[in-house]
């Protein structure tokens, strides 16, 4: 057991992070006085028509603090070229020097150089070897965004018309092979341009994309080879890639999982996924390319199947948040979490179900700024999937959502030839898709006034068109938040104006005002309880949103509260739950009230059982659930079948959250759950996998403290089914459990021999040496069990 002990305790070193590996924030390099980029710093951006490249210093996610541009590079015969070299330093605009974030302030002149009033004059201040002199970048004029852009945009056209006509350029050259995203999403540019000329490429594209194949990470790449390939069908009426197109569609519906998500890869042959889990970056642009491939012509009953089940996730997050990253809480702290408010509202769209498009496009029209700017693992998604999210709500959304932000930011990323390299969010190093090939994500957004495509507006829009008043209000939702600044807007903005936000059809705004007012010394608690009565639904859910704000402050509203738990919208009857959660102890008088609803049947418009998963937070949060710390003066036979119905749970933290309820309970109180503790080892949560692990420990150790006969096996069955992420830490608990059996374990013998084998073959996303020594645990394992002697008395879960 001590070598066990060791090898963990190795492994942890091996891992995790040195409590100094944060660094402060770098020093702001002043490149006049011979400052020079900082070591490591090696993101550059693309300064839009001018050919050359820049570094601007980040911080915080912003290029806010930022006063100079340092040429980093300079293509030859580009419009910079002879006027911009490698080592120069942009000081300003015009002959003035930047007083704001240089990025944004130099894009917004390339966009205005390029209008017919700036005659394609890019007036620069520019600063070489201690010389500080205005230059004038001469940049082709394309003219000025339209009031709806990308419709009715002559600019655009240009854009589209100049930019396809490189990328099919480039395609042809050798050795062109970028990723299959990037290389799909360019096939789809070209296609959705209309443009017959460019048929032969894309046909080759499509002979590809047909015979394409990926081991490793196949939900990303498969959902946009597929929707490239039913897109070509449709569009072009050849047949010849049915074949290949059945095949990946059908590979890809295999691989999903039985709650209906995909993780990186497909899920095992249980059904559930391992590593992170569900995740929906992935997950949605799959079942929007499934449901394509339908329209393309494949029939097959279980296609039908798949986008169902994967639909059914996605439709619990309509009106309540961003969808987030995987099988997570609505994500309300900004209108949009990496891209995928855009791909919902194309796939809802698509399905013809305009409550879920109408929420998502305007979620996506919300998103400008820093929430556009930045994303988990960098920001592609974010910007591939704007544009096809926001025209969901017509010219005007897409005019106001261009003007805001996307101007600047598509003029920026979009470089001489035509062609965009993805630019990243602004941080010190690049994102893991840093300079990907992005024309083509950028040219679809172009080419949706064309309607050449389903995804570029073929079909009809099912949801309402908003007018440009509609829009402007919308994008101003968006505002009041950046990465470095979360509050400060929101904190002038005076107490009727945040109780008027509180009926805001966005989460998010309620949220931020919500907070704003929990902020203030004044505790308006009568307004919000008055409000928990009123008509509009979003009211009711802001008032919600306000007394979790407030905590133990909103005592007073708890019988009010308790009568919303009777709403008939599940959302308002969860949020009513959390802010009696938040309020503690002094809503303890509701808990029995959340029991009840927490076993009883979920209702039909809750399939997975969402309701119970908040319960089961809101009760037994160890951290801020009504039972988490203290079990007292409940009635037993209640809290008991809360437990069985709630370990039952789909979601793996759902289940988590009993831990805390067994450390308050006697041991007679366990004996009663022993088979619930034994299906909670052997039968692991469906969704949630990165979670599930929590409920699945604390249980095989009261089954091993109580020596439950059951709970051999059931170790046993875990160490070798359990998900490889962390396995390396689980791995030598999972022994020290299993060698508390003492010689009970060694019939274990043959099936850990097997484990041990497994581990040292392992073909997973850890490195090499981790499995083994996993391996090695468990053989060390084997020699400590093979001489034991003693045999403890056991009992059955029976």
């Amino acid at each position: 057991m001590t070598r066990i002990i060791l090898l963990l305790f190795a492994s942890a070193l091996l891992v995790a992070p040195s409590a100094h590996a944060r660094k402060p924030p770098m020093p702001h390099p002043d490149f006049t006085q011979g400052d020079h980029i900082p070591e490591g710093a090696t993101h550059d951006w693309t300064l839009g028509a001018t050919g050359a490249r820049g570094w601007i210093y980040s911080n915080q996610l912003e290029t806010t603090k930022a006063r100079q541009i340092y040429i980093t590079e300079v293509a030859k015969g580009s419009p910079a070229d002879g006027t911009l070299e490698v080592g120069d330093v942009v000081l300003g605009i015009g002959k003035d020097p930047f007083v704001t974030d240089p990025r944004v302030t130099f894009a917004k002149a390339l966009t205005a150089a390029e209008s017919a009033a700036g005659q394609g004059e890019l007036n620069l201040l520019r600063w070489r070897a201690g010389d500080t002199t205005p230059v004038t970048v001469k940049l082709p004029v394309l003219g000025t965004y339209s009031p709806t852009a990308p419709y009715n945009c002559p600019k655009s056209k240009l854009i589209l018309e100049q930019g396809c006509k490189t990328l099919a350029e480039r395609i042809q050259q050798e050795g062109y092979n970028p990723s299959p995203i990037s290389r799909s999403l360019n096939a789809l540019a070209l296609l959705a341009s209309g443009d017959e000329s460019y048929l032969p490429v894309i046909r080759q594209e499509a002979e590809w994309a047909s015979n394409y194949k990926a081991d490793g990470f196949q939900v990303w790449y498969y959902g946009y080879v597929v929707s490239f390939l039913a897109e070509y069908v449709m569009a072009t009426g050849d047949e010849s890639v049915m074949p290949g197109l059945k095949r990946l569609v059908m590979e890809a519906v295999k691989g999903q999982s039985i709650v209906g998500s995909w993780g990186h890869r497909f899920a095992g042959k249980d059904g559930r996924l391992v590593g992170y889990g569900m995740m929906n970056a992935p997950g949605v642009t799959l079942t929007i390319s499934l449901v394509l491939a339908q329209k393309a012509g494949v029939d097959d009953p279980k296609v039908t199947t798949a986008i169902e089940r994967s639909a059914k996730l996605l439709r619990f997050y309509i009106g309540k948040g961003a969808v987030p990253y995987g099988d997570h809480h609505p994500w309300i702290k900004t209108h949009e979490d990496n891209g995928k408010c855009g791909m919902a509202a194309v796939l809802f769209n698509l399905l013809e179900e305009p409550q879920g498009a109408r929420f998502f496009s305007r979620m996506s029209l919300a998103a400008h700024g820093s929430t556009r700017d930045t994303g988990h693992t960098g920001n592609f998604w974010n910007i591939t999937w704007a544009m096809p999210g926001v025209v969901q709500s017509g010219p005007n959304a897409s005019g106001a959502w261009m003007h805001e932000f996307g101007a600047w930011y598509f003029d920026l990323a979009r470089n001489h030839n035509g062609t965009f390299l993805h630019q990243g969010p602004p941080q010190a190093k690049p994102d893991h898709t840093y300079e990907w090939d992005a024309t083509g994500a950028y040219l679809l957004a172009y080419a949706m006034p064309l309607k050449k495509l389903i995804l570029t507006g073929r079909e009809p829009a099912t949801t309402a068109q908003l007018n440009a008043a509609q829009a402007s209000a919308i994008i101003d939702d968006g505002r009041g938040w950046t990465n470095s600044d979360h509050t400060s807007a929101y904190d002038q903005i005076p107490d009727d104006v945040l109780i008027e936000r509180l009926s805001s059809w966005s989460p998010v705004v309620r949220e931020r005002a919500a907070a704003a007012l929990a902020r203030r010394n004044t505790a308006p608690i009568q307004t919000f309880i008055s409000m928990l009565s009123a008509p509009k639904l979003e009211t009711r859910l802001g008032a919600c949103q306000a007394l979790a704000q407030f905590g133990d402050k909103a005592a007073p509203a708890v019988p009010a509260l308790r009568e919303t738990l009777k709403a008939d919208d599940l959302w308002l009857r969860v949020k009513a739950a959390d802010a009696l959660a938040a309020i503690g102890p002094a809503a303890r008088s509701a808990a029995e009230d959340l029991l009840k609803m927490l076993i009883r049947t979920p209702d039909q418009d809750d399939p997975r059982a969402m309701e119970q998963r908040y319960l089961c937070f809101a009760l037994f949060s160890s951290k801020t659930g009504l039972l988490g710390q203290s079990l007292e003066g409940i009635d037993h036979k209640l809290l008991f079948e809360a437990i069985r119905v709630g370990m039952q749970n789909q979601d793996g933290r759902a289940r988590g959250n009993f831990v805390a309820v067994f450390d308050n309970l006697s041991e007679a109180d366990h004996m009663q759950l022993l088979p619930e503790l034994h299906r909670a080892v052997v039968e692991p949560a469906p969704s949630g996998i990165m979670f599930a692990n929590q409920i699945r420990m604390a249980a095989l150790e009261l089954l091993t403290k109580y020596q439950v006969k059951e709970g051999l096996d059931a170790c046993v069955f875990y160490l070798g089914n359990q998900n490889p992420w962390a396995s390396e830490h689980r791995t030598p608990m999972l022994l020290e459990n299993l060698l508390k059996y003492g010689a009970h374990a060694k019939p274990m013998i043959p099936e850990l021999e097997k484990i041990a084998a497994k581990f040292d073959a392992a073909n997973t996303h850890f490195p090499a040496h981790l499995d083994k020594l996993k391996a090695q645990m468990v053989r060390d394992a084997i020699e400590t069990i093979q001489a034991f002697t003693e045999m403890p008395k056991l009992i059955s879960i029976h």
